[in-house]
């Protein structure tokens, strides 16, 4: 995927460093091996981007080895067919080294057609590796058709809570002539994006007789068609923000919105559940994994116009319940989903792959 350093803001890249924050504050240190991204936009360009791929692995392995530099293990993050890792396979090889995945996932209807040689790379990445951690559940039945049991792990995805946590919520009694305040960010692409803001419009336009205003955070190629599909009394556009005025913003609001088409888990619902907002979202992917649906949110099908207009209608008629979920989302963060318990799951998977390697090399002695 993106380098870490890359400047375009996404989830991705937000939990790319993430992950390299709570390694770092476990004690760990972290090396980035190299900023080559494998990821195509068609299945046709990567055996291009293999013969890039182990070019660059070779580069690596000759840098080390003049260095006289040996990592305990190689970690590679997000992994799936139209990003196959040939780079870590060959380093781990090379080095004799435990090789570990963050992140994968996998889609059996591509090993045949356009992404037939993508989808046959990440699975021989997946082969090799010592141990491989899915963020949410719904990747792990996949991945366990082409792993063994005792390689695959479920690493639930984890932020630094402290920002979002410290900010003081603002309360508002939002009664007669008040509107709840209602939140939502997400970048402003076409695709998948494009598709939650029109579920969200399509959505709030049923409920026009309610009282409410929107904020939304975020910026990109589709925004002039975005802001079309939302009366402009009604919803405030604040462009992209930088993450260290984020906090504020969702503190200053009642209710977390974004339908989530397609996402992975939807970093965001970390954010505002952290803030202490209560949410409506798309049950996408790994989104029940992060949204405790009738405790700090409610969940509606993906693209389901009318079970999210239902959704936003009940939050939206009952004070006392946002303020009951928004109490539990912010200790279901505390609970399950910080850097600290995210550092810890990252050490034992670590651990986990090196004594499988260790393991493996006894067998082979």
């Amino acid at each position: 995927m993106k380098p870490l350093d890359d400047p375009r803001p996404s989830g991705d890249r937000t939990f790319a460093r993430l992950i390299v924050r709570a390694l770092e504050s476990a004690g760990h240190t972290v090396r980035v091996a190299s900023r080559f991204a494998s990821w195509r936009q068609a299945g046709s360009e990567l055996p291009e981007a293999k013969v890039a791929a182990l070019a660059e692995a070779a580069r690596v392995e000759a840098d080390w080895r003049a260095e006289g530099y040996r990592p305990d293990v190689f970690l590679t993050y997000h992994l799936y067919h139209k990003a196959p890792d040939w780079i870590g396979p060959a380093l781990s090889n090379a080095f004799d080294i435990p090789y570990a995945v963050m992140e994968a996932s996998r889609a059996p209807k591509r090993a045949t057609g356009d992404w037939a040689f993508g989808f046959a790379a990440a699975d021989a990445a997946l082969g090799q590796a010592d141990a491989v951690g899915a963020i949410h559940r719904a990747d792990m039945g996949c991945l366990a058709a082409a792993l063994p049991p005792d390689r695959l792990y479920l690493l639930p995805p984890f932020l630094d809570a402290t920002p979002f946590q410290a900010q003081h919520r603002i309360q508002r009694d939002a009664g007669y002539g008040v509107p709840v305040r209602l939140l939502s960010v997400g970048m402003m692409r076409h695709g998948d994006k494009e598709r939650s803001y029109r579920v969200l419009a399509e959505a709030l336009g049923r409920l026009s007789t309610r009282n409410w205003h929107l904020t939304i955070v975020g910026d990109g190629p589709a925004r002039a068609e975005i802001e079309a599909l939302f009366p402009p009394h009604r919803c405030s556009f604040l462009g992209a923000l930088p993450p260290e005025d984020l906090p504020a913003v969702y503190a200053d609001h009642d209710l977390f919105v974004w339908p989530a088409i397609r996402e992975a888990f939807g970093f965001v619902f970390l954010e505002a559940q952290a803030s202490g907002l209560p949410v409506v979202g798309g049950a996408t992917f790994g989104v029940p994994d992060v949204v405790a649906d009738g405790e700090t949110g409610l969940l509606a099908p993906e693209g389901d116009v009318e079970g999210f207009a239902t959704a936003l209608q009940r939050l939206l008629s009952d004070a006392a319940l946002r303020q009951q979920m928004g109490v539990a989302a912010s200790r279901h963060i505390r609970e399950r989903h910080t850097l600290e318990a995210g550092a810890a799951r990252l050490t034992a998977f670590l651990d986990a792959a090196i004594a499988t390697r260790s393991k493996a090399g006894a067998r082979a002695s």
